[in-house]
């Protein structure tokens, strides 16, 4: 008889893990792909003695069209694997985490973040938190091994047709609303009913999985809420790549409520935060995590090093201790553990996508607010509309205090994996020859000075003499070349985006030339 392997009707294309999690089409995030990385995920946890039989694993998702049927797949590989799926619905990422960091609990979120509607992924969670790089080998390791046995099985006895569906389609469980609740009580037992008295917040609601949770929590904090931009279809909003589309939007619903002292949301999942001020002038990530570390009083600080050299300076002047690190949440958790366990108080770190984590208990008034080591989007936003209200500034204000340099972010679709992977290798190394051959493409004519620095520490950082900052970075897991650009004004910020992305001869077009002809 035909294994299930020799009877598939398509050539299955296996999940790999990005910056954080498993990404792909769901189309290719088949039934049977996502049963087997959630299978091998659970020989993982039992290998490292983090689960046992009959033991609970917790499971939510985000708002895509594909998360039930992926949700579903996933349930049915904790079952047949002889453990509890107890599913809680569709909440935001930080809301299961931290559920299972309560309960000592794995978890396990599908959700494919940011990334467009045909996309979606899976973040595991082993017990106190994300799982970090050091285990993405012996994941993948124990779900070779599945593969393998499921692969090799009878076609007729499998539990999988031949185009990667389950036979049997598994019915969602009822829904336990203990990781809702428990996320909402962990902020108002922390703050105060009243903390936001008298503020007006427009609140983009989009089709984030915390479109109704985190506005209830607004309200409750005592702000006037208005919620708009509702979305039946899924909206990519990604704080990384904000476009002008989202901009103009963001200026309209500023005109719109000429009295609105801020207007927030988030991406997809809900872990990525968005404070965009009352001129309707996003902030982003790496600037509102510098605020967030000062509203906290850290003694300690991570994030990539993509972020503005505006947040060095700011956490220079407060005296707070810092660490670059790779682009990622795995990476950035890695340092603030380090920190921890050196001794500091106040620990915490972020993305420049905006999602912060806390490593450390943080005193709230009379009140803690326990840690949570994953990213969170509620957190920096309160924490940034607090900082003005406490201060009696308008937000634009409490940005405006900051060092004045500027970000701009973007990226080029269908960029070849192994050209951007040339690039990094190529132009990563800081020698006087790499220095003058970027001119040839950063050229004086279009305002580059020299190169005086090159940061290889996540992609390409380069940086000129008259600071302009322009960091080329491949996808993990896409085919596509971002760029972060940083200078003293935000025009020319997004003139190097612009110069770097432009279809068909810009910059980044340019190096794929050169490097293609010399192979």
């Amino acid at each position: 008889m035909p294994t299930l392997r020799e009877s598939l009707a398509y050539e299955p294309v296996e999940l790999n893990f990005g910056t954080s999690g498993l990404r792909g089409l769901a189309s290719e995030m088949t039934d049977l792909e996502c049963y087997l990385n959630t299978a091998g995920f659970l020989q993982f946890l039992v290998e490292q003695e983090q689960l046992s039989t009959g033991g609970t694993v917790l499971v939510a998702g985000d708002l895509r069209d594909s998360t039930p049927r992926i949700a579903g797949a996933v349930i049915q590989a904790i079952r047949d694997a002889g453990f509890k799926a107890e599913y809680h619905g569709l909440v935001p990422t930080p809301a299961i985490a931290f559920y299972a960091l309560e309960r000592d609990l794995a978890c396990i979120m599908v959700t494919g973040s940011h990334i467009p509607a045909d996309r979606n992924g899976i973040k595991f969670y082993k017990q106190g938190g994300e799982v970090l790089k050091a285990d993405e080998a012996p994941i993948k390791a124990a779900v070779a091994v599945v593969r393998d046995a499921v692969y090799g099985a009878d076609a007729e006895q499998s539990a999988f047709n031949f185009d990667g569906s389950l036979k049997t389609t598994p019915e969602l469980p009822t829904v336990d609303g203990s990781a809702e609740e428990t996320y909402r009580r962990r902020y108002l037992d922390a703050f105060s009913a009243d903390c936001l008295a008298g503020k007006k917040i427009v609140y983009y609601q989009h089709s984030a999985v915390g479109r109704d949770i985190l506005p209830d929590l607004f309200k409750k904090l005592g702000a006037n809420v208005v919620t708009v931009g509702f979305s039946d279809v899924f909206v990519p909003l990604d704080s990384e790549n904000v476009t002008p589309k989202d901009k103009a939007y963001f200026k309209q619903l500023a005109h719109e409520h000429p009295d609105a002292f801020a207007i927030v949301s988030t991406d997809g999942d809900s872990d990525r935060p968005f404070v965009v001020d009352e001129t309707g002038e996003f902030n982003r990530g790496d600037v509102l995590g510098a605020v967030t570390a000062a509203w906290c009083k850290a003694d300690f600080a991570a994030y990539p090093v993509s972020a503005s050299d505006a947040v060095d300076a700011e956490l220079s002047r407060l005296g707070i201790a810092f660490e670059h690190t790779k682009i990622g949440s795995p990476y950035v958790i890695v340092a603030m553990q380090g920190a921890e366990a050196k001794g500091k108080k106040r620990v915490v770190c972020w993305e420049v996508n905006g999602g912060f984590m806390l490593g450390t208990p943080l005193e709230v008034g009379d009140s803690t607010l326990k840690a949570l080591p994953t990213r969170d989007a509620f957190f920096p936003i309160l924490v940034a509309l607090l900082s003005a209200k406490e201060q009696n500034i308008k937000v634009s204000q409490l940005f405006g205090r900051l060092p004045q340099r500027f970000t701009d972010a973007g990226l080029i679709d269908d960029f070849p994996v192994d050209v951007s992977k040339a690039m990094v290798a190529h132009f990563g190394q800081d020698t006087p020859e790499v220095r003058k051959e970027l001119t040839a493409y950063f050229t004086p004519e279009q305002g580059f000075d020299e190169v005086v620095s090159i940061d290889a520490l996540d992609g390409v950082r380069i940086t000129f003499k008259n600071g302009d900052i322009a960091h080329l970075r491949p996808s993990s897991n896409a085919p596509q070349l971002r760029i972060y650009s940083i200078a003293d004004s935000p025009d020319r910020a997004a003139e190097i985006t612009a110069m770097a992305i432009a279809e068909p001869s810009g910059i980044f077009r340019r190096m794929q030339a050169a490097l293609g002809a010399t192979g």
